[in-house]
């Protein structure tokens, strides 16, 4: 007589059960990298919108003295909710001399630039 095959009873092998892991293991691993990244773009969200402030700041003022401006580069610094920045203002001629092209550019502590901010100033 030959002997029998015993049935299973009904659980999970040890393969099934480290299969299983596994995949829990790597989705919870893309969950969290993802996560992750959201939460970097978010703070750098916030540090490109503080900077866009310093750079409107200055060309509001710009507009607000109603002064011709001259050609050429100034910096300056500003500070928007604890956070510092730099910046540099470029000056250009244009095609009409009645108008200026103004560029404020402003960079992060570690000098790295944050944001590019481009407009015209009239004479009048």
């Amino acid at each position: 007589m030959t002997p029998r095959l015993q049935a299973r009873d009904g659980g999970f092998t040890l393969v099934e059960v480290l299969v299983a892991l596994t995949i829990v293991a790597l989705c919870l691993a893309a969950g969290l990298r993802a996560a992750g990244a959201m939460t970097s773009n978010a703070d750098r969200l916030g540090v490109n919108a503080l900077a866009q402030w310093c750079a409107e700041n200055q060309l509001t003022e710009m507009r607000l003295t109603k002064v011709f401006p001259g050609t050429g580069d100034n910096s300056f610094s500003c500070t928007q909710l604890g956070r510092a920045f730099t910046g540099k203002l470029a000056v250009r001629n244009t095609p009409n001399p009645n108008f200026r092209r103004v560029e404020a550019q402003v960079f992060d502590d570690r000098e790295r630039p944050l944001l590019t901010i481009t407009t015209i100033v009239g004479r009048y």
